[in-house]
């Protein structure tokens, strides 16, 4: 049984919607879920940054914007690695501790500039946890080549066709690998 489910597709398919329809179902299936979300901020309808923020906590911060004055350089956006290392990365070592489920959004080349962060997903991956997370559609950075190779990974592709029931086959999905952990253990 595959118990890392990546989400991966072009961008606004719907990804982050995905995973957190399926994270609050499975919340309120009693489900405790930890890690990162990322998501883009607008301001008048344009693309400014993208916030983080810890799914167990609700902390929160920047991972990137327009304003950002140091970090790397992605497109028009810096990173910032205070937020990112601060919550992003240590919301993903905290799940592993605290969480029956680990969130992952996203393991992209924001994200990958980290070297906290990349740690702390190559901590969560050799763990026995179930992971729920998205790749960016295009990385073609080690990591995520390893992430993609393994055998115990589900890569699933979003798009505007199947989103809407993805959440479901998710959420499936983690309740199954639950039951045969129980039965194994």
């Amino acid at each position: 049984m595959k118990r890392l489910i990546f989400l991966t597709g072009l961008p606004r398919t719907g990804k982050t919607t995905v995973l957190l329809r399926a994270a609050e179902e499975l919340a309120g299936r009693g489900y405790k879920l930890g890690g990162m979300i990322s998501q883009e901020i607008r301001e008048e309808d344009i693309r400014v940054g993208f916030e983080i923020h810890d799914y167990a906590s609700g902390r929160r911060g920047w991972l990137a914007h327009v304003r950002q004055t140091a970090g790397p350089r992605i497109g028009k956006y810096r990173v910032n690695f205070d937020d990112l290392n601060a919550i992003g990365a240590k919301a993903i070592l905290n799940a592993l501790g605290a969480a029956d489920v680990v969130v992952i959004d996203e393991i992209g080349p924001m994200e990958l500039c980290s070297e906290a962060f990349k740690d702390a997903v190559q901590k969560a991956i050799a763990s026995p946890k179930p992971i729920v997370g998205t790749i960016h559609y295009r990385a073609q950075h080690p990591l995520v080549k390893q992430v993609k190779s393994r055998k115990d990974v589900d890569i699933i592709e979003v798009t505007h066709k199947n989103r809407a029931r993805l959440s479901t086959s998710i959420v499936n999905k983690i309740i199954k690998l639950s039951k045969q952990k129980l039965c194994e253990g």
